[in-house]
C-alpha cells in the first residue's frame, strides 16, 4: 500500500494498479483474519480481557457487526474503540478534495461525481492514513443532528452564490466525514432520543438524508458505541429501535485477578518521573494498593452500580509516589522506598472516585477510604502471615514478642517526613519484629525488609492487637490495652472538667 501511495495519483493509475474497492467491514474482516493467522496481538496494552472481551470483539468484526461496549466506568471502553482503526488498511485512496472520503470507483458526493465526470481517468487521487479514518463523538445533551449527520450551510451558499437546493451547500456532519471508516459514539445514553432516531437509517439502510434534499447519500461505515449501564436510569437510555440495530453488545468488566490489576496500574500510572528522586515501590505496596480496589468493589459502603474505576488505583499510585518523593526531598535524599505511611496519603485519590451509598455517607468519605485501606492490609497480610487471632490461641504465638514489647509501655512513632535512617532505627528497636519477617516469603519478592516490618505492625493494629493514634503527620503505635485505658482516662478527665 505504501508503494501505491507514492506512485498512484490519478483515477486511471489506480485502475491500472489492480487496487480493489471493498466495503470497510470487509476490509476490517480481512485484516483481522490476517492478524489472527499471524499470531499478532490484536489489542496491545489491553489487559484482563484475553478470555472475554477480546474474543468477542474478534467475533463481531469477523461477523461484520456494529458494536456497543457496555460496562462501568474505567473499563478501557474508549481505549478499545480507538484501537479499531489499527485493523484498517494503512492507506486508502479517495477522490482529492472530497469531504466524505469518496471511493474513486463509486463516488457519492456531488463534488466527487462532477470531478470524475469532468476529468475521467485524470481525476486526482489522494491517500488517507488509517488514523484519519476514525471519528469519535462524546454524546452530550447539546449534540444536534447537524453535528452528526449534517445540515444546509447558508454561508457556504452565499459565498459560492448557490441556491439552497444545490447539494454543494450541504455541510456534512462527523459521521459522513468518516465515510469508509470507523465512527464511535461514547456514552450513547446521553444522546437525546430524537438524535438517536437520526442514526437509525445509518444503522440499517446505510445512508443519510439531509433536510431539504430529496436524496439519500450512501455511507460505508462501522458504527461502534460505548455506554455505562448506570446511565440507563440516571441520565438517559438507548432507544429500543437503535439498540435493536446494534448487532453485538459486548460486556466489559474490571480486572478479575489482582495481578492483572497491578499490571494495568503499572502500565497506566506516571511512575517513571523526571529523576529528581528515585522512588522504589516494593511489590507488597503494589499488591496492597490493588487489593484496596478489590475491597472497594465488594464494600457495602460503595455504590456498586456506579463501579470503582481502574483510574482510582492509577491516581492512587501517583499520589503514593508523590508522598514518598516529597519525603525524600524534605530529607535531601536522592532515593527512597514507598512505605505504609505513604499508603495512607492516597485517601484524596479514593474519596474522589468512590460513589457512596447511604451507609457510606453516614460514615464519611474519608473514613470509608481509611476503612478500605485497612481491609486491604488485612486481606494482603493473610496471604503471607498466620492469622493473629489463631496465633493468640497458640502456645507459640509468633507475634507475642512484638506484642510484649508494646505491652511493656513502648511506643512506635513513625512520622511522614522521617528519614530512612530514623525509620530503620525505630523499627529495629521493636523486639522480635526483625526476626518475625526474616524468613517470611515476602522478602523473597524484592520487598524492602523495613517496609515489611512496618506492614506487620500496621496489620496487627488492623487485627485489634496493637493500638494506634493517627496524628496529623504521624502514626503512633502502642499497647492495645493501654491505648483503651488511656481513652477511658481521657473520658474521665473530660467528665471531671464538666
Amino acid at each position: 500500500m505504501e508503494k501505491l501511495k507514492n506512485t498512484v495519483h490519478t483515477l486511471g493509475a489506480l485502475k491500472e494498479s489492480g487496487w480493489e474497492s471493498i466495503p470497510v467491514k470487509e476490509e476490517l474482516r480481512q485484516n483481522v483474519i490476517e492478524k489472527i493467522k499471524s499470531g499478532e496481538t490484536l489489542f496491545p496494552d489491553i489487559m484482563g480481557y484475553d478470555k472475554s472481551v477480546i474474543p468477542q470483539l474478534q467475533h463481531a468484526l469477523l461477523a461484520k457487526h456494529d458494536i456497543i461496549l457496555l460496562g462501568l466506568r474505567g473499563q478501557a471502553k474508549t481505549k478499545i474503540l480507538r484501537q479499531l482503526s489499527s485493523f484498517l488498511d494503512e492507506y486508502m485512496p479517495v477522490i482529492a478534495g472530497s469531504e466524505i472520503n469518496d471511493d474513486p470507483f463509486n463516488p457519492v458526493s456531488k463534488h466527487a461525481r462532477e470531478l470524475v465526470e469532468e476529468k475521467g481517468d485524470d481525476t486526482p487521487i489522494q491517500w488517507v492514513h488509517r488514523s484519519e479514518r476514525y471519528g469519535e463523538k462524546l454524546a452530550t445533551p447539546d449534540t444536534a443532528v447537524a453535528d452528526l449527520i449534517g445540515d444546509i450551510d447558508p454561508i457556504k451558499a452565499a459565498a459560492k452564490k448557490l441556491t439552497l437546493a444545490d447539494e454543494n451547500v450541504i455541510n456534512f456532519g462527523l459521521i459522513p466525514r468518516t465515510n469508509r471508516g470507523v465512527f464511535a459514539i461514547n456514552e450513547l445514553p446521553d444522546l437525546q432520543p430524537r438524535i438517536q432516531v437520526a442514526l437509525l437509517n445509518i444503522m440499517q439502510e446505510r445512508d443519510i438524508q439531509i433536510r431539504g434534499f430529496n436524496i439519500r447519500i450512501p455511507l460505508d461505515v462501522l458504527m461502534v458505541f460505548s455506554a455505562n449501564p448506570e446511565d440507563y436510569t440516571n441520565r438517559g437510555s438507548i432507544i429500543t429501535p437503535l439498540k435493536d440495530r446494534i448487532d453485538s453488545q459486548i460486556l466489559t468488566h474490571y480486572p478479575k485477578e489482582l495481578e492483572t490489576g497491578m499490571k494495568i496500574t503499572q502500565q497506566e500510572a506516571w511512575i517513571s518521573r523526571d529523576g529528581a528522586v528515585e522512588v522504589t515501590i516494593p511489590p507488597v505496596i503494589k499488591e496492597l494498593l490493588e487489593q484496596i480496589a478489590f475491597e472497594a468493589r465488594e464494600s457495602e459502603y460503595i455504590d456498586q452500580k456506579s463501579g470503582v474505576s481502574t483510574r482510582m488505583t492509577i491516581t492512587a499510585m501517583e499520589q503514593l509516589i508523590s508522598a514518598a518523593e516529597r519525603r525524600a526531598l524534605v530529607n535531601n535524599e536522592s532515593d527512597t522506598v514507598a512505605r505504609i505511611t505513604d499508603l495512607f496519603h492516597i485517601v484524596p485519590a479514593l474519596t474522589g472516585k468512590l460513589e457512596l451509598v447511604y451507609e457510606g455517607e453516614q460514615e464519611g468519605a474519608t473514613n470509608v477510604a481509611k476503612h478500605l485501606i485497612g481491609q486491604g492490609i488485612k486481606k494482603t497480610f493473610a496471604q503471607y502471615f498466620p492469622d493473629p487471632a489463631e496465633q493468640k490461641k497458640s502456645d507459640e504465638n509468633i507475634y507475642q514478642p512484638v506484642l510484649d514489647w508494646f505491652a511493656d509501655g513502648n511506643t512506635l512513632n513513625i512520622s511522614d517526613e522521617m528519614s530512612q535512617e530514623e525509620y530503620e532505627k525505630l523499627l529495629n528497636d521493636v523486639d522480635g519484629l526483625s526476626s518475625l519477617v526474616a524468613k517470611n516469603s515476602l522478602l523473597d519478592e524484592d520487598n524492602d525488609q523495613y517496609v515489611v516490618m512496618d506492614f506487620v505492625v500496621e496489620a496487627l493494629h488492623q487485627h485489634s492487637m496493637v493500638g494506634k493514634e493517627d496524628l496529623d503527620d504521624a502514626r503512633s503505635y502502642s499497647d492495645m490495652l493501654g491505648s483503651m485505658l488511656g481513652s477511658i482516662d481521657d473520658l474521665d478527665d473530660f467528665e471531671d472538667f464538666e
